[in-house]
């Protein structure tokens, strides 16, 4: 494991050099003057908080995500309502669902204690964090390019309106993705984030009970778990090995095991593109790292404030 890691990191810096024009400002250095011990801060506190549940990694992740997907990654989904406006977190989307802002609040006090003083952006720790969630859950260890600034408002109607439901088809992902200016690739490989995590019971009701492109064992595995009335919050692995980052996800494609609804429609068994993208991680984990830490830096670079652009945040909640 640890050459391949080695050789993979290799491929992965060379990988990061090659960022979009919106992120012409950002660059994996960016703090190594200013606070060289930021990204050790941060490190810290997610090795710490995914030793005590492996799932926080999951959901660090998935914060960056759902930052990301709605006006860019700036941080704005950490805001907490307030008289002027109604921010990300209650959306349809995230209500009740996204977690690991208590997280977030101890890696800002960390880093700013670190760093003698607000210098790292809530937006850039969303980033690094899950990175490090990806690497600690055995995934590949990518540069992060830094250097965003954080968003000095949130909206719940874009969040409803920007971030893809577990029930969307194969053309409704693609059209959402390819709006965020990420492509078919990009979609199967940042859907594999799910081989990590777990999902509540209202997300993949519909599929377990209604789909038919599902094995039928495993549907009437997570029927018990998950009742056709009742127990929405109860939660099931999102595949067989939700602590560990690896290519199940795709070998659960193949045998028409996806949990959610969306997951399984980038496997339909039809030769598509997206078949043989699927087909090819699931025998492929050198490729879906470097591939996947790619993505993930693309992402990353959806629309970043810098500059002047907003501010960074003393306290990730809320504005200055």
């Amino acid at each position: 494991m640890a050459p391949l890691r080695s050789f993979l990191v290799c491929i992965i810096v060379l990988a990061a050099i090659a960022i979009t024009p919106s992120s012409a400002q950002l660059s994996a250095g960016f703090y190594n003057k200013v606070c060289p011990q930021a990204l050790p801060a941060i490190r810290k506190i997610v090795r710490q908080a995914v030793k005590n549940e492996p799932r926080m990694g999951a959901s660090l992740l998935r914060l960056h995500f759902h930052d990301c997907f709605v006006n860019g990654c700036d941080g704005s989904v950490l805001l907490d309502d307030t008289s002027t406006f109604t921010g990300e977190k209650t959306a349809g989307p995230n209500a009740g669902s996204i977690r690991g802002f208590q997280v977030i609040d101890k890696i800002k006090a960390a880093v700013d204690k670190a760093c003698k003083g607000s210098v790292v952006s809530c937006a850039d720790i969303l980033a690094v964090a899950a990175r490090d969630s990806v690497y600690l859950l055995g995934g590949p260890e990518y540069n992060v390019q830094l250097g965003r600034r954080d968003a000095t408002t949130a909206s719940t109607n874009d969040a409803n309106r920007n971030l893809p439901p577990p029930f969307f088809s194969f053309s409704q992902l693609l059209s959402n993705f390819q709006s965020h200016g990420l492509d078919l690739k990009d979609l199967v490989l940042l859907s594999a984030a799910h081989t990590i995590g777990l999902a509540r019971c209202t997300t993949f009701r519909d599929r377990i009970y209604n789909d038919t492109n599902i094995n039928a064992k495993f549907a009437a595995s997570a029927k018990r778990n998950c009742p056709s009335n009742g127990g929405d919050n109860n939660l099931q692995p999102l595949d067989a090995t939700t602590k560990k980052f690896d290519t199940v996800y795709f070998s659960s494609l193949l045998k028409s095991k996806g949990l959610l609804h969306s997951d399984q429609e980038l496997f339909k068994g039809d030769g598509s593109d997206s078949d043989k993208l699927v087909q090819h991680y699931s025998v492929s984990p050198s490729d879906f790292w470097k591939d996947f830490s790619a993505s993930m830096i693309k992402m990353g670079n959806i629309k970043p404030l810098t500059g002047n652009a907003g501010e960074v945040r003393v306290n990730c909640r809320k504005i200055n």
